[in-house]
């Protein structure tokens, strides 16, 4: 099963998005590496060795800390409701 299905994307989509085709914008893109982060968080609760998996999951982190610290730079109000929306520990 795909971590994100076509009916999930739309959602974040019209959730985070400015507009139903804003697929860019940095909040989408956050959204949805942070769903995918979410299911493969749980992946890992019963594959504890998927060692390739856990290096997916940690370029997935990383992807998303450089959008969010990018969005921090560019308007600092987006970034704090957007994390706390999320419930993104910073």
């Amino acid at each position: 099963m795909p971590s994100i299905t076509p009916e999930i994307k739309r959602e974040l989509i019209a959730k985070f998005g400015k507009s139903d085709t804003d697929t860019g914008s940095a909040e989408v893109q956050i959204a949805m590496l942070t769903h995918r982060i979410n299911h493969l968080q749980n992946h890992f609760k019963s594959h504890a060795k998927d060692f390739a998996g856990r290096r997916g999951l940690l370029k997935l982190v990383g992807q998303r800390r450089n959008f969010l610290d990018y969005l921090r730079k560019q308007d600092i109000e987006r970034y704090r409701s957007l994390i706390k929306e999320l419930g993104l520990r910073k």
